[in-house]
């Protein structure tokens, strides 16, 4: 009798917390649909929650507040990215950036999310505001270092800034996702192709 006992009490606490779990996932789901149509301003818990089936109280016992729950999707967001992309690694920038540029053609919630909110985060009083500030330093100093590192095993252009050329990289990114969010017949993948043959890769080298 113990031991059902115990069994039972374990699967009672599992079976809440699983359901909280979904519960919270779903939340993030339907969010993901709203800020990537509206944005963070324009999207509200009361249309979120709707789309969940919960009330807006029910949503805040998940998330505290909007910043929490779009901090989320982000992070969610991000983690996505990161898995296409790979882990980081010696003259892989270019690779990576490939990677990354076809799964944002597969995604375009996320994708379009990210176009929005990087939009929105140019107002200083965007909750995003540092934080996007932040990333595209982060991710230009990287991209610098890696570069670098390119120019000197010949796998980069060395008559290039790696400075300019590690914003210019984002930039291009940025600017390619915005015209698919407003023409999916424009194909991201090889126009992002043509600028790294054209302006990163010394010439005669192998394409990949």
């Amino acid at each position: 009798m113990g031991t059902d006992g115990q069994s039972t009490a374990g699967r009672g606490s599992r079976g809440p917390y699983a359901t909280g779990q979904a519960r919270r996932q779903a939340i993030v789901d339907e969010a993901l649909v709203v800020f990537s149509r509206a944005g963070f301003h324009g999207g509200s818990l009361r249309e979120i929650a709707k789309r969940v089936g919960v009330t807006p109280a029910g949503l805040l016992h998940h998330f505290a507040d909007k910043e929490e729950l779009f901090a989320e999707v982000l992070h969610q967001r991000d983690e996505k990215v990161r898995a296409a992309a790979g882990d980081p690694a010696e003259h892989t920038l270019i690779e990576q950036a490939k990677r990354v540029v076809a799964h944002n053609q597969t995604s375009r919630g996320l994708t379009s999310l990210y176009a929005i909110v990087s939009a929105e985060a140019t107002d200083p009083e965007h909750p995003s505001h540092a934080d996007f500030a932040a990333r595209y330093r982060a991710r230009a100093d990287e991209a610098v270092e890696i570069l670098r590192r390119g120019q000197e095993a010949g796998e980069v252009r060395d008559d290039i800034d790696p400075a300019l050329a590690a914003r210019l990289i984002s930039a291009v990114m940025d600017g390619i996702q915005l015209q698919w969010l407003l023409d999916e017949s424009i194909d991201m993948v090889p126009l992002f192709d043509e600028f790294v043959s054209r302006y990163l890769y010394p010439a005669g080298a192998p394409q990949s």
